[in-house]
């Protein structure tokens, strides 16, 4: 199975009505989310994070367990559910206010990392690492250790996608998800993010700099301008398909689930095996996320597809 750590929230939809507001909410973290979609593109998966055994919490664990996901790697605890208010602009691209301080997603401790030569961990191929659980303690720590523990073992895949409104310093963010680099297979980034972390700096060239720490392959997305994947010396350009938006929320989490499902699907499930991958076939398996990715865009929320979706898109 493929493990994948992070946060678990809810999000917040917030809707005017008179003098008051109403709220439509969703299940989310970027993390959970990961995990999520990949169980509904059949690749098994867990997802290892502080849960709260609050009721938002048990609605959590209870929607991980109807889609699929293994359960057995969670921290079950009595502090708080994060929750994440959503305001969306025009073009369905969300804004996110996160109350979450001393929340259960945050304070999964080095004690609670699993064993992954033994048990249900000895299924475990590869660990995603992604979001505000990178810079947060004591979760930032203990994920770290993680990665470092098992990077060469195992697949590692990294999504930074950053939040300033959890920790406002850039600096802090470049720093950890420099450390994560280092260890990392496969990284995705959107270009904001890189916006934010390298102001000024070309995408090309922070993914020079990022496969010079280590990483494996660098993949960017762009927007409307595409995505661009960068390899052993290659770099790949595939375009955005056209949908009608309704919202973006979940769109790159989708494309990271669709990625590393495009790639169990080629049986490239270590660093080795993904030495040997060429220009054409990454371009496949971006084109895959890609597609995947604006299907959510279609639908309210994180909604991710399922592997019935994409019938006839083979990576």
């Amino acid at each position: 199975m493929f493990l994948v750590c992070g946060e678990a929230l809810w999000d917040l939809f917030a809707r005017e009505e008179g003098c008051g507001l109403t709220f439509d909410a969703r299940i989310g973290g970027s993390p959970f989310n990961v995990a999520v979609g990949l169980a509904r593109l059949d690749v098994p998966a867990a997802l290892l994070t502080g849960l709260s055994t609050d009721p938002l919490g048990i609605r959590l664990h209870d929607v991980l367990a109807r889609e699929g996901v293994e359960t057995g790697f969670l921290m079950r605890t009595a502090r708080p559910t994060t929750l994440s208010l959503v305001d969306l602009s025009p073009d369905g691209s969300p804004a996110y206010t996160f109350y979450g301080e001393r929340a259960a997603d945050r304070v999964l401790e080095p004690s609670a990392l699993p064993d992954l030569e033994t048990g249900p961990g000895a299924d475990v191929w590869g660990i995603h690492f992604g979001s505000y659980s990178l810079v947060v303690e004591p979760v930032a720590s203990t994920l770290k250790a993680l990665a470092e523990r098992e990077a060469g073992r195992r697949l590692i895949t990294l999504d930074p996608n950053v939040r300033l409104n959890v920790e406002p310093d850039p600096a802090v963010w470049r720093s950890r998800i420099e450390a994560f680099v280092r260890h990392a297979d496969v990284v995705k980034v959107s270009e904001e993010d890189l916006d934010l972390l390298y102001p000024g700096e070309s995408y090309i060239a922070i993914a020079a700099q990022w496969r010079d720490l280590g990483a494996g392959i660098v993949i960017v997305t762009r927007g409307k301008a595409g995505v661009h994947g960068f390899g052993c010396g290659m770099m790949v350009d595939v375009d955005i398909r056209a949908v009608s938006v309704i919202d973006t929320v979940g769109a790159g989490d989708s494309f990271q689930a669709a990625l590393i499902a495009a790639l169990k699907d080629r049986g490239i499930e270590s660093r080795s095996s993904l030495r040997g991958l060429d220009h054409d076939q990454l371009g496949e398996i971006v084109a895959f996320a890609v597609e995947a990715s604006a299907i959510t865009c279609t639908r309210r929320g994180a909604d991710l597809p399922r592997r019935s979706d994409l019938v006839g898109i083979g990576a």
